[in-house]
């Protein structure tokens, strides 16, 4: 591990819980938000990261969705906090269990307004109740329907059920966002050379009724003409 990577490892640690505390102590929702978009951008003003957003005419300005989007970075959460900055959309995130557990992200992931994901528990009825909630009050959920990083050499990997589930209880319309740049690249070499600026680019998807029984991955692939 060299030098630049340790340091900036201990940066994102001391970030990631300075806000960690400062979500706990946040007291409405709004507070809340505006702290996951300065963390966001805080972040990746030290990387040198920009976010560009292709197809911005798509983005829906307000509304209450559920947002899906490919995964292959730890920090794809910021990529898309980035990219709704300037809209009315706000939302909360389904968590893993693992991550609300985590040394690294556990106290921001708990605080940050997630939803528990535990595939462990046998009852999944908190879960479903929590994302209810969530909806009824006008806020839209994030989801990585991969259900983990794609660590693979492929654009996306095989999509979870579960995804489509939710938007159909929830009757959530389903805004679809491809994260065209390999953001693990990237942050790598943010982090190795940190010399100059560099860009990830994520496109807007046109947005799929919740009532579509077209496979959700068969939909995001034609949306963003992925090869199969």
């Amino acid at each position: 591990m060299n030098f630049k990577l340790i340091t900036m490892a201990i940066y994102a640690t001391y970030l990631t819980n300075k806000f960690g505390f400062l979500l706990k102590n946040a007291k409405t929702k709004e507070k809340q938000m505006l702290l996951r978009e300065e963390y966001s951008s805080t972040l990746f003003s030290k990387l040198r990261i920009n976010v560009n957003v292709i197809n911005k005419e798509k983005l829906p300005q307000d509304g209450k969705y559920l947002l899906i989007s490919n995964h292959k970075s730890i920090i794809d959460p910021l990529i898309i906090e980035s990219a709704l900055v300037n809209t009315k959309i706000r939302g909360y995130w389904v968590a893993k269990k693992e991550l609300y557990n985590s040394f690294f992200f556990g106290m921001f992931t708990r605080n940050a307004g997630s939803i528990l994901l535990d595939r462990e528990s046998k009852n999944m009825s908190s879960f479903f109740k929590r994302l209810k909630e969530v909806s009824s009050n006008g806020d839209s959920i994030y989801i990585f329907p991969e259900g983990t990083r794609n660590k693979e050499n492929t654009p996306i990997s095989s999509f979870k059920e579960g995804a489509r589930i939710i938007a159909l209880k929830n009757r959530l319309a389903i805004l679809p966002i491809f994260i065209k740049t390999n953001a693990n690249e990237i942050l790598k070499e943010a982090i190795n050379k940190r010399d100059k600026d560099l860009t990830i680019d994520i496109e807007i998807g046109d947005i799929i009724d919740y009532k579509d029984k077209t496979p959700l991955e068969e939909n995001y692939r034609n949306i963003f003409n992925l090869d199969k």
